[in-house]
């Protein structure tokens, strides 16, 4: 393993989150192996163990898995205003860009040049996340153990549709026991790891912290309940506030459960509004979760009440947007430093390890499912654009190492390019 880098300036760290939080194309999948990539890799700031460690801890969670990685990169580096620094900056582009494609959405369509751009776009981004299979799997696949699970994991989200929570609660549980029997076959290194420095956090901080968060999550619920003609937000509000804490396994996960409510008990949204959410929010930067700013976006647009169309659709975006990701900070930020405490826990280790190589399972079961939605769109022919650009892109990032920003500017432009020659 290399060393460690020096530890970055505050103001270090505020640049690359500002980038990060622009060039996070591709899902979590794809989010996590640029994280991965640059924290890791590249600058060295976070070393390997400790970002698994964290990463098998956001697996637990309700939420945004990526959105809470970053969060927790964040605090790792510079504390409370690191992490959230780092999980507002990773959602801000996206939250601003989806915006602006919402507002183009209700008032013009689908705009021709956008969907050209949007069909490059979508083969770079199948492209990003086949690269975070190979890559997380090169890192958490080096016992057979750990195979098994990551095969285990995928056929039973593929073939058998089992829940997120119960593949990655089985592994925990398998890893968790086997740490005890034994826990090199997980591949834990027993010489137990050094703790994050620093004071320990006392049980009055924790209760202090999560008052304050609990109130900023819930402030924005009770005064639009307070409001008249504020019942819209207040229903966004407390649904989204819901769902951001019984919903694991991130977008994909929450999507059944949200479109279900959304369409059919709300009247938010129609069926093929919530998969054109879908398909804006996979190819913005960001979290996948971004889908239900569009959900909240459209529920104010379309009752609007004395507001104006735009302002009452911007209301119920921010609404919905704050519910979802304060709970995310707010979970990090309090779990974080116990979690540090015990990276040096043997069957814990083991436990999370075991997570860590069902999450590879994971990323590739949605590689596969967003590779069928890409090349084979509407379960139609091939959509050999889609499979030429994702190879030419997963090339140019595994063998010649290119950037995320250009291979994702270039499969861009060549969907607009593809769009005029045909």
């Amino acid at each position: 393993m290399a060393p460690s880098a020096p530890a970055p300036t505050f103001r270090e760290a505020l640049r690359f989150w500002m980038k990060l939080g622009c060039i996070s194309f591709g899902g979590p999948a794809g989010q996590i192996a640029v994280m991965h990539r640059e924290l890791v890799e590249r600058k060295r700031w976070i070393d390997e163990p400790r970002f698994l460690h964290a990463l098998n801890f956001c697996m637990l969670l309700p939420g945004p898995e990526a959105t809470q990685l970053a969060t927790y990169c964040g605090w790792l580096l510079h504390g409370i205003r690191g992490g959230l620094v780092a999980g507002i900056l990773f959602v801000l582009p996206g939250a601003l860009t989806l915006w602006v494609l919402s507002w183009i959405y209700v008032t013009y369509g689908a705009v021709p040049v956008v969907v050209a751009v949007f069909h490059g776009l979508k083969a770079t981004v199948l492209a990003i996340v086949v690269a975070a299979v190979i890559r997380v799997g090169r890192k958490a696949l080096k016992s057979p153990v750990a195979w098994l699970l990551a095969a285990l994991a995928f056929g039973g989200l593929f073939f058998l549709r089992l829940p997120f929570p119960l593949i990655v609660f089985g592994a925990l549980a398998v890893g968790f026991v086997g740490g005890k029997l034994a826990p090199q076959a997980f591949g834990v290194n027993l010489k137990a790891d050094p703790v994050l420095p620093g004071p320990a956090v006392s049980a009055g901080q924790t209760l202090r912290l999560a008052v304050i968060g609990g109130a900023l999550w819930f402030a924005p619920v009770l005064l639009a309940s307070a409001m008249a003609g504020g019942s819209l937000y207040a229903q966004l509000g407390g649904f989204f506030s819901k769902a951001a804490v019984v919903t694991f396994g991130g977008a994909y996960a929450v999507l059944p459960y949200v479109g279900q409510q959304a369409v059919e008990h709300y009247h938010w949204i129609t069926p093929g509004q919530m998969l054109d959410g879908l398909a804006f929010a996979e190819t913005t930067p960001g979290p996948l979760i971004m889908v239900l700013q569009f959900v909240g976006f459209l529920a104010g647009w379309r009752q609007p009440g004395a507001l104006a169309p735009l302002g009452a659709a911007t209301l119920g975006a921010a609404m919905t947007t704050w519910v979802t990701f304060v709970p995310t900070y707010l979970f990090i930020l309090i779990g974080a430093p116990y979690v540090e405490r015990i990276r040096g826990d043997v069957r814990l280790n083991a436990a999370l390890a075991a997570v860590t190589a069902a999450v590879v399972g994971v990323i590739l079961n949605l590689a596969v499912w967003f590779a069928l939605q890409v090349v084979f769109p509407a379960h139609a022919a091939v959509d050999w654009f889609a499979l030429a650009v994702g190879v030419a892109a997963l090339v140019a990032l595994e063998r010649f190492k290119a950037g995320i920003v250009p291979v994702v500017l270039a499969g861009g432009a060549l969907g607009l390019i593809w769009s005029f020659v045909r």
